[in-house]
């Protein structure tokens, strides 16, 4: 593992929540190194390059943005996205994160990784329980097809 200046990630990590806030809609293009890597949690091969990984955040920011907020700091059913926990150090991010898709509660990991320009190298998701998983997979197929049926 390479050292690298903490603002670096901090940085990148900030913008990729821009992003997903959608104060910087436009942001991702710039966030993705062009041989990124994505590792899916329901694909077993890495999808590499920009095109693809750009392809599968979309997917994923359609399936997992859960249903809306409880209001009340609770999870389950009805939980919008958010991050839970949040590990910076060095070139690597480690973000937890819970939603609810479709009443089934959803709970994962982001593990990104920077190179020096602070550009996404790696980013894997991983996600619990099996059920979620189950969901997700098939919810992410139905995104994947519309978003690829546009082109």
């Amino acid at each position: 593992m390479r050292r690298m200046g903490a603002s670096t990630i901090h940085q990148t990590i900030d913008r990729w929540h821009a992003y997903l806030r959608g104060d910087d809609p436009d942001g991702l293009d710039a966030l993705l190194a062009d041989d990124v890597v994505f590792y899916s949690p329901i694909v077993y091969t890495p999808q590499e390059g920009k095109a693809v990984t750009a392809l599968y955040l979309a997917a994923a920011k359609q399936t997992l943005p859960g249903t809306g907020a409880t209001g009340d700091g609770t999870t389950g059913p009805g939980t919008a996205f958010r991050y839970i926990k949040q590990v910076l150090a060095d070139d690597t991010a480690v973000l937890e994160f819970e939603t609810s898709v479709e009443g089934t509660y959803v709970n994962g990991v982001d593990i990104i990784r920077i190179d020096d320009e602070g550009r996404i190298v790696e980013f894997r998701v991983m996600l619990r329980p099996l059920k979620a998983i189950n969901l997700v997979h098939r919810q992410m197929g139905e995104a994947l097809e519309a978003l690829t049926a546009g082109e």
